[in-house]
């Protein structure tokens, strides 16, 4: 009985207990759901948040509640919601709120003190918003700080400091601060005492110069250390050693020097190693025992010695970056057995030997870039073994022997870039038709034999292949090529009469075969020809007038062909920068726009051609049918030629009397700094107002040929251009020999990217500078066409790119590596001058600073510069240095990239400086393509590079002058960018202008080494243990 009692008495007890316990959670039901409707209110009720309704109490699975707990809300996602307003205070009145991730939102303003009242996060992303500001110091009372273990504020805009404050979270796990704009300390020290952290980012910040705090060595639980672009210097100190627990050592884009520890080398879970772009020398190793090792990147740097052999037993290794560095010996063999490698690239060394024999064979091989080396023999049949092979880049090296038949079958393949090598025998012809993915073929200056289809595949966007062996016809289709280089082979045949086959050719260059026939009148359907060159050739017959159509045709050479009959009138059409049509047969009067000294000796060897009278060209005059005609023309010929034999005899006189009273008002002086072919006399009586091509702050430009000294063909004169400083009147003869020492300075200068100085002219008030003639004037023309909108249609995107490193390369020569750095002070697009092959070259380098006020020290602020490229501290009083010019240069590259002026007062104030509008736009977020120029032909597929270039030029132009980087950084950065560009050897120094042209490769779109990488992608695992995105922008 008593049993059943208490039997009884259990039961009711249990009743009354789950009763209360139900009324309890539907309480806190009604709490929470309330709660989380007060939190859509005060948001303003985004849209991103229309699911939750008090119509639908099942709120645990709503949109953005990422878990509940018994039916407490702990954890709350709003990743990418667009969402704008500021986070309402209201979010903390969720009590048990543990976890609140907000990334990738719009959100802006200082850290948002609305959170100051979570007291039970434990997690916390901010990162991808709009915030600013600096942090505040005492972060670590307004949070959780006994509970917080994960902080991500990456990819924002945080200032200042980070404050001692950030080290007040006991168990922090996380702490991921990267991609903002924090420009003064961190608290090394302190961050060294939060012993529980297992990821540390810090990268992409303008941090004030400092080493590697010793303190993180006692972080032993650390997985990530990422802290690349972040102004880093000394070396990587030993205390780092205890970081046992590593997978990934991110250093790159730092100033650390020395070497390499061999403790590195030990680290057994280290799985990215990233050093790259800073100045490490020494050896690799030699002991590698870090087996778990996937990726190596120590790219631009110092090392030397060899590559170890014992790199061949990382077997995880996939990726292996070691270019640009002084590498030297052979590749291991074991390095061709490793077998996960997937892309290698150890281009710009010093390596020599053969390729190992077994590369590609045991791994799935997709990128080899080996190029500007020392390496020899035959390529290995085994690249493509596993069908993977993308990219073949080895040019500039040694390599012999037949191109492996087996890659005629690898289909794959997208860039063959095998130039200036030793190949021979013949080139396999599917290459041309039966890979789906190549676009780029560049195989010049070897010994290839063979022949090309009639049909070139449409994906071919590029074929270069000149001085080879080449025979056959020409191809009659190729819908996607747009350049076909293809010099000094054995073509041979008539061209196809429907060239429209060839519809989207930029560029044909078949100079130097054998070529016959007519030019077929069809030629008119290659609308976007911008150069054409056929001579060389067995071509005969009339010029058609349909070449006169071609309106976007600057550069035109038929030379040395059969060719006959006289110009068609519609040449008159054309806008020619350049034209050779010597050595024909051609007759008749010239067309009207090429009666012009610009073009009086393109017309050499044909005895028929005549011009109208004209004294001011070197062309026969025409012979006209009338006698009265004639009698008349001799007449006023003879007059003319009867007054400047007076003039001149008086003028002699004069002189003459001049001199003997020891009053020689000519006296003029020439400081020659190449070995010239004409006098100053030459230059003086050449001079014509009616030659002024520009005029600038310093002076005027004139265009003025020079005539042959020799006679024959051979001897047709020079083009240069003077430039006439502005006469400030007669100077101190002191003053006047500092003018010369600093032009002697300049005028010794030897590189390929700079406009050589040929000599100096002066008298006691004038000044001249006779420079050589760049045929394709200056950029600014192209990218800005003012009476020639068509002319954008040469500077397509690989140009474009090659224009930029070409400048670049002249700037970091100026800065970096003359004895004594000179500035330019006026870098901008009309000073980038360009070639009749749109090779680059900066001009007027140095002669702000010999123009300015005798005794001026050059530290000191010299105001100078064009509105829109000048830097802001030239208009502070401050002293200026080399990044001026990095900001103007970085105007050039937004020019470049967006096709915008800099400065266009016809937009409103928001968008007429294009510094301040990029900033804008960059800072708002997104994808960036629609900043990319739309009249870049293949936007689309060039938009990635042209934004990363878009972002560098960003980077360039920012207000603080220090945290600018160099023009030797923003070089390797272009190097980057572009493959072709990069491998081809953009940071050559190319001083020695006699030594030959630095090999080019302008084109082509791939990036080579630039990386966006996440803390999750290096980690893996779920968002519970910390590991969440931080993505650089």
């Amino acid at each position: 009985m008593a049993h059943s009692y208490l039997l009884l008495l259990f039961l009711l007890l249990f009743i009354t207990f789950n009763s209360s316990l139900q009324q309890s959670m539907a309480q806190t039901d009604d709490s929470e759901l309330a709660t989380l409707l007060t939190i859509k209110k005060d948001w303003g009720n985004p849209s991103a948040l229309g699911s939750w309704s008090s119509h639908n109490a099942s709120y645990c699975r709503w949109a953005g509640v990422k878990r509940c707990v018994n039916g407490h809300v702990s954890a709350l996602s709003f990743q990418n919601l667009s969402i704008t307003n500021p986070v309402p205070a209201s979010i903390c009145n969720l009590k048990n709120l543990s976890y609140l991730d907000l990334s990738y939102n719009n959100l802006t303003g200082q850290f948002p003190t609305a959170l100051y009242g979570c007291s039970a996060l434990q997690f916390l992303d901010l990162s991808n918003n709009h915030f600013s500001g600096a942090l505040p110091a005492d972060i670590d009372k307004k949070l959780s700080s006994s509970a917080m273990e994960h902080l991500n504020l990456s990819s924002n805009g945080f200032t200042g400091s980070v404050p001692l404050a950030i080290a007040g979270f006991p168990k922090l796990k996380s702490l991921v601060l990267d991609t903002n704009s924090f420009n003064g300390s961190y608290p090394g020290a302190a961050i060294g005492n939060l012993t529980q952290l297992e990821t540390l980012t810090l990268a992409s910040n303008p941090f004030a110069p400092g080493p590697i705090p010793d303190e993180f060595g006692k972080l032993k639980k650390l997985k990530m250390l990422w802290m690349s672009g972040m102004n880093l210097t000394g070396g990587i100190p030993g205390n780092l050693s205890s970081l046992t627990e590593l997978t990934t050592l991110a250093l790159h884009v730092n100033k650390l020097h020395g070497e390499i520890p061999p403790w590195v080398w030990k680290l057994q879970k280290l799985e990215i190693l990233y050093l790259y772009d800073n100045s490490f020398t020494g050896a690799i190793g030699p002991d590698i025992t870090a087996v778990s090792l996937q990726e190596i990147d120590l790219s631009t740097n110092w090392l030397t010695r060899h590559i170890p052999e014992s790199i061949g037993s990382l077997r995880n290794l996939s990726l292996l970056y070691l270019y640009f560095n002084n590498l030297t010996g052979p590749i291991p063999s074991s390095v061709g057995r490793l077998p996960n490698l997937a892309d290698i690239r150890l281009f710009s060394n010093r390596l020599s030997g053969p390729l190992p024999p077994e590369l590609g064979k045991y791994s799935p091989l997709g990128n080899l870039e080996v190029s500007n080396n020392f390496l020899s023999g035959e390529l290995p049949d085994t690249l493509c073994f596993n069908k993977q092979l993308y990219d073949i880049v080895v040019f500039n090296n040694n390599f012999s022997g037949a191109f492996p038949a087996i890659l005629g079958d690898c289909v794959t393949v997208n860039n063959i870039m095998a130039y200036n090598n030793h190949f021979t025998g013949e080139f396999p012809e599917k290459v041309w038709s039966a890979f789906p993915a190549l676009t780029t073929v560049m195989i010049q200056n070897n010994s290839f034999t063979g022949t090309m289809p009639s049909v070139i595949s449409s994906k071919i966007t590029r074929i270069e292949m000149g001085n080879n062996q080449f025979s056959g016809d020409v191809p009659t289709s190729a819908p996607g090529l747009k350049n076909f280089r293809a010099a000094n082979n054995q073509f041979s045949g008539p061209l196809t009469k429907k060239m429209s086959g060839l519809g989207n050719l930029t560029e044909l260059h078949l100079a130097g075969n054998r070529i016959s026939g007519s030019i077929p009148p069809s030629i008119q359907s290659l609308g976007a020809l911008n150069y054409l060159n056929l001579s060389s050739n067995q071509i005969s017959g009339p010029l058609p007038a349909e070449i006169g159509s071609l309106l976007v045709l600057t550069i035109l050479d038929l030379s040395n062909n059969e060719l006959t009959g006289e110009i068609p009138q519609e040449f008159n059409n054309l806008h020619l920068s350049f034209l050779n049509l010597s050595s024909n047969q051609l007759t008749g009067e010239l067309p009207q726009s090429l009666q012009s000294s610009a073009f009086e000796d393109s017309f050499l060897g044909n005895r028929g051609i005549c011009a109208a009278v004209n004294l001011n060209i070197n062309i026969p005059a025409c012979r006209y049918r009338h006698h009265s005609q004639m009698s008349t023309g001799l007449v006023i010929l003879f007059s003319v030629l009867a007054g400047a034999i007076l003039i001149g005899g008086v003028g002699c006189f004069i002189v003459r009397r001049k001199k003997q009273q020891g009053r020689d008002v000519t006296s003029w002086k020439m400081m020659a700094f190449r070995k010239l072919d004409f006098s100053e006399c030459d230059v003086l009586t050449n001079l014509r107002e009616e030659d002024v091509i520009g005029s600038g702050g310093s002076g005027k430009v004139y265009r003025v040929h020079l005539p042959g000294r020799g006679r024959g063909r051979g001897c047709a004169g020079t083009v240069v251009a003077v430039k006439k400083l502005w006469s400030r009147g007669k100077a101190e003869e002191k003053l006047d020999r500092e003018f010369d020492t600093e032009v002697k300075i300049l005028g010794d200068i030897r590189h390929n990217n700079i406009v050589s100085l040929l000599c100096y002219i002066s008298s006691e008030d004038t000044k001249l500078l006779v420079y050589e003639y760049m045929e394709n004037g200056s950029l600014d023309r192209w990218l800005h066409p003012k009476d020639n909108p068509a002319a954008t249609a040469a500077l397509d995107w690989p140009t474009r790119l090659g224009i930029a490193i070409d400048a670049a390369r002249g700037l970091s020569y100026m800065h970096d590596e003359c004895a004594q750095p000179i500035m330019h002070r006026d870098v901008k697009s009309s000073n980038i001058l360009l070639d009749p092959e749109f090779h680059a070259k900066i001009a007027d380098f140095g002669l702000a600073r010999i123009l300015l006020k005798s005794g001026e020290p050059e530290s000191v602020s010299a105001v100078g510069g064009t509105f829109g490229y000048m830097a802001p501290e030239c208009g502070r009083g401050a002293k200026v240095n080399q990044k001026v010019d990095v900001y103007s240069f970085g105007v050039v590259l937004l020019e470049l990239a967006t096709g915008r002026v800099a400065n266009d007062s016809s937009k409103d104030a928001a968008e007429c400086c294009l510094v301040e509008w990029a900033w804008r736009r960059y800072k708002a977020g997104g994808t960036l393509h629609d900043v990319v120029d739309e009249s870049i032909q293949d936007r689309a597929v060039y938009a990635k590079d042209a934004v990363a270039v878009f972002v560098l030029g960003v980077m360039c132009t920012g207000d603080d002058a220090p945290s600018r980087p160099s023009m030797k950084q923003v070089l390797q950065q272009l190097a980057r960018y572009d493959r072709t560009a990069s491998v081809a050897g953009a940071c050559r120094d190319g001083r020695d202008v006699e030594l030959g042209p630095v090999p080019k490769g302008k084109q082509g779109h791939h990036q080579a080494a630039k990386r966006s990488y996440d803390v999750g992608a290096f980690l893996g695992g779920d968002e519970e243990s910390g590991n969440f995105v931080a993505r650089p922008v």
